[in-house]
């Protein structure tokens, strides 16, 4: 498998589909296309075919789209362990990634991605406050129902969870008050070796992109 990714400090739906395949360690290459760079769409060409990250190649298909890749991995790889056996808690997990993937604009526009961000507060938006409320709701609900398993959304680590790291990792970046049951998750998955390993990618990558570009 080949995952074709974005910048790391910035690509949240490349962050999801990397994350698990990391987590639930396959054996896949990356390739990195510098996003906003001039030559950013000559070089999605035959690649992506919405000319965006991620893509997954793998045995002459094309899979586009993180949660559309997250399914495909989890089918063909993972015996779908990557969603809840229980099938309401799987009606669940896929009801609140779907959600994950679909709303939430407010927080997308005014909290970023920035893994390299040192932590700090800003002033936001109503709806931005809405957005953040409700994710928060999501989450509680999901750890209270979930309270005496693994700790994840849904006892152990899901599509779900992978679909939510990105604002796990604004949350922190902007320092989100939360509640402390919803910390003690968010502690969970800033710590996961994967999130450490992209993480620090992250930071490293500052000088690569400047050598690409001179």
């Amino acid at each position: 498998m080949k995952l074709v990714i974005g910048n790391k400090n910035y690509s949240s739906w490349s962050l999801r589909a990397w994350l698990l395949l990391e987590y639930y360690q396959q054996n896949f290459e990356e390739q990195r296309i510098v996003l906003f760079a001039d030559d950013m769409r000559e070089h999605m060409e035959n690649l992506c075919p919405n000319y965006k990250v991620p893509v997954l190649l793998d045995k002459g298909l094309k899979v586009w789209d993180s949660l559309a890749i997250c399914e495909y991995v989890n089918e063909q790889y993972l015996e779908n362990k990557a969603w809840p056996k229980d099938i309401q808690k799987r009606a669940h997990a896929r009801s609140i990634s779907a959600e994950m993937h679909s709303s939430f604009m407010s927080l997308r526009h005014d909290l970023p991605m920035n893994c390299r961000r040192t932590p700090s507060a800003l002033s936001l938006s109503e709806n931005t406050l809405i957005d953040i409320q409700r994710m928060i709701d999501i989450w509680l609900n999901c750890l209270i129902q979930n309270k005496s398993e693994g700790g994840f959304l849904f006892g152990e680590f899901s599509i779900a969870d992978a679909m939510f790291m990105p604002a796990v990792s604004r949350f922190n970046s902007y320092c989100i008050e939360v509640p402390e049951q919803v910390k003690t998750y968010m502690q969970l998955m800033l710590n996961l070796p994967a999130y450490k390993k992209w993480q620090m990618a992250a930071h490293a990558e500052v000088e690569v992109i400047e050598e690409e570009e001179v």
